[in-house]
């Protein structure tokens, strides 16, 4: 997600609570905060899914190929 995206969604946010959002600008925070989660989520999966982990017995177990890379939710 990019910076122009994440600077709409405090926009909104701030705007939200000083006066209130219109239907449409209710929708487009929900679709920005949706796509916001989706992103997090992603990089989050990406990170856990390239941690190695030693074994008591001295093996390194990849979690990422362990549990399957999951991509989707």
């Amino acid at each position: 997600m990019d910076e122009k995206k994440i600077q709409r969604i405090n926009e909104l946010y701030r705007k939200s609570k000083a006066e209130g959002l219109t239907e449409k600008e209710k929708k487009e925070q929900k679709l920005l905060r949706q796509e916001y989660l989706e992103a997090i989520r992603r990089n989050l999966r990406s990170e856990l899914n390239n941690i190695n982990i030693q074994e008591k017995d001295g093996t390194i177990v990849n979690l990422g190929e362990k549990y399957g890379k999951k991509t989707g939710n």
